[in-house]
């Protein structure tokens, strides 16, 4: 999997992971990789707004019902919550792989809270494309391990002189 110079051939080695809405183009910043990050900066902002208006008319709602103020202040201070813990987990797994597990117990919390992972998707998505930063770390150790078992010894190795 080398050429005639020894040199490890890209296509061999290591590939990189896709990220969603950008594919595989985080690695180079390629192929309109910027106007990607605006446009999920755009749609991660607006489907965060229109979720927030989804969440005004269910407040109306209740106050409509007239359920009493005890009611309403534990929902809206539920959703709070909610969204401050989903912003955090959410923002956690752009730097570091979630657990399964513990992912898997909070999926109803994080549902509830989605105006936060959405706000967490928006405000990474300012500075790179979401959980670039971990994808590139992930792939450049792959290349450095993968280029480490690949390189050729040179010479042969009875023939050195013991010192």
């Amino acid at each position: 999997m080398s050429d005639d110079n020894g040199t490890p051939d890209p296509a061999a080695g290591p590939r990189p992971e896709p990220i969603r809405f950008f594919g595989t183009t985080w690695v180079g910043h390629t192929d309109g990789y910027t106007a990607r990050r605006i446009g999920v900066a755009v749609g991660s902002l607006a489907a965060g707004v229109v979720s927030c208006l989804v969440l005004r008319f269910a407040y109306e709602g209740l106050q409509i019902a007239a359920v009493g103020s005890l009611v309403t202040v534990l929902m809206t201070v539920m959703f709070a919550i909610c969204s401050a813990l989903a912003f955090r987990n959410t923002w956690e797994g752009f730097g570091k792989r979630p657990d399964p597990a513990r992912q898997a117990s909070l999926r109803g919390l994080l549902a509830i809270g989605f105006v936060g992972s959405l706000l967490a998707y928006f405000f990474r998505s300012l500075t790179e494309a979401p959980g670039e930063k971990l994808h590139r770390e992930e792939y450049e150790t792959a290349q450095q391990l993968y280029e480490k078992r690949t390189k050729r010894r040179s010479g042969n190795p009875k023939k050195r002189r013991r010192s």
